[in-house]
């Protein structure tokens, strides 16, 4: 219902100026109301319109000049996917599909290593039955398995390993005792080779479950603050996961998100006309576990409150606000590229205190006064974020500088080289040209003695000579010319 500058232009350009007379057939009644309102033109919107436009489209290509079929389907094809390009762009830090994914990753990888960490006790427990009672983690025991390998070969030399590995001295001198009078078969190389490679993979699979664990970590500061800062982050993205986006969880009432997870106990006590449930996915968190037994309903009631205007502050402040849902007041006063945790640490506090109000009797601090002190330190750490990030943008700038004037100046010192050598390549040329030219100069031109120079090559002083011998021949005829003609007179 929102007119665009473009279809406005469009409408002020095309539409003839007397505006009772005109009628204009638009198939969306809103952009209709709203072409009526701004620019004052009637609007028709039903059945006639609807099959017009159909036609319209239908012949798009025949009523434009030059357009063909093909290239009418191909710019239909090319709006369709810009439409929804459009529709399910969103800020690329701040996707939730990777925290779905990997939150479902993470379950899977618990049961797996479980799983395999079970066989690799089975497996080893036949030839080291008394490490089973004394090691109960599943990572620590295949590293001590891959470790050992053949009891028989453990010995003194071999503590430091295993304290390292066990981090207690006293269960390390157990396992070495135990190692010595155990009741285990014996074991062949090969089957010890298989059982130490199945270990290096469990262990292998447990180091990545960490790794993504913090991957996670960093995903939800990123995408939900303030949801990770109050109930965690792995109950924080099994929330979203099941929800299906952000999105969607922060346009779940309270009530649905106190029993998500338990939808399949609510629907049987509603046909059995049961108990209702009191909690879903957020009994995993901390503070349904730590209220009384009289007080886990209403507890869980209240942190169901607090984790969805949590989801809302973070799906619906900044940017992601504005394209998630338009019309929606943002509640948080911070821009997208600032994601804090501070109003999720105040929900938190919240909670901690009616935790401690249904023990003690204490009264809690109101919402309201909670609020405006979150807003406040939130404003504090944007603006400390935006500092840091200024400085580290002037740090940039001056090191690209410095960066670029070292270049420069290496780019400089590789043409000024360049210049000196055809310089020095071009000062021999110019010395023998010279040279050249001072021996035709002293070739041609007599010295002031009348002397010629002795140092002309052969070629010169014949040439030099005959010149010489002509010019006395023509003086001898001259003079016996003039003899003549004075005898004649």
């Amino acid at each position: 219902g929102i007119l665009h500058e473009d279809l406005r232009l469009l409408l002020e350009t095309s539409m003839p100026a007397k505006k009772k007379k005109a009628l204009l057939g638009v198939a969306d009644a809103k952009i209709g109301a709203a072409i009526l309102e701004e620019l004052g033109y009637q609007c028709q919107t039903g059945g006639v319109v609807a099959e017009i436009l159909r036609g319209i489209r239908l012949h798009f290509h025949a009523l434009v000049k030059g357009l063909t079929a093909q290239s009418a389907s191909k710019a239909q094809l090319g709006l369709g996917h810009s439409y929804s390009r459009a529709k399910v762009k969103f800020n690329v830090n701040r996707v939730d599909n990777m925290i779905i994914q990997s939150i479902s990753l993470l379950d899977q990888l618990d049961k797996d290593i479980n799983t395999f960490s079970m066989r690799v006790r089975e497996w080893y427990g036949y030839h080291f039955p008394e490490l089973i009672k004394i090691i109960s983690e599943n990572y620590t025991y295949c590293r001590l398995a891959k470790f050992i390998g053949n009891r028989k070969e453990l010995s003194e030399e071999s503590l430091e390993g295993l304290e390292e590995i066990v981090m207690d001295s006293a269960k390390a001198q157990a396992i070495l005792e135990a190692s010595r009078s155990s009741m285990g078969m014996d074991i062949s190389p090969l089957d010890l080779i298989n059982i130490e490679s199945f270990s290096s993979r469990v262990i292998s699979l447990s180091e990545y479950r960490k790794g993504l664990q913090e991957y996670l970590r960093s995903k939800m500061s990123q995408v939900a603050p303030s949801l990770s800062a109050l109930i965690g982050e792995v109950v924080g993205a099994r929330l979203i996961s099941h929800a299906g986006s952000l999105t969607n969880l922060a346009k779940y009432p309270a009530s649905t998100v106190q029993i998500l997870g338990a939808e399949k106990a609510l629907f049987r006590a509603l046909k059995t006309r049961g108990n209702t449930p009191k909690y879903g996915l957020i009994f995993h968190s901390t503070f349904i576990g730590r209220a009384a037994a009289k007080n886990k309903g209403r507890i869980s009631r209240y942190l169901a409150n607090k984790c969805t205007i949590a989801s809302r502050i973070d799906c619906f402040s900044g940017a992601r606000g504005a394209g998630a849902g338009q019309g929606v007041l943002s509640p948080s006063p911070l821009p997208a590229e600032v994601p804090t945790s501070v109003f999720g640490d105040k929900l938190r506090e919240q909670v901690e205190e009616r935790l401690a109000f249904y023990e003690t009797g204490e009264p809690p601090r109101k919402n309201l006064e909670v609020m405006k002190e979150a807003v406040v330190e939130a404003s504090e750490v944007v603006a400390e974020v935006k500092r840091k990030q200024e400085k580290r943008e002037k740090k940039k700038k001056k090191r690209e500088k410095r960066r670029l004037e070292a270049l420069a100046a290496a780019a400089e010192e590789v043409e000024n080289s360049v210049l000196e050598a055809e310089e020095n390549e071009v000062e021999p040329k110019k010395k023998k040209k010279k040279k050249q030219q001072q021996e035709l100069e002293a070739a041609s031109e007599p010295e002031e003695n009348g002397l010629e120079e002795e140092a002309l090559p052969k070629k010169k002083r014949k040439l030099v000579a005959e010149d010489d011998q002509e010019e006395e021949k023509k003086k001898k005829k001259k003079k016996k010319k003039a003899a003549r003609d004075s005898e004649e007179d």
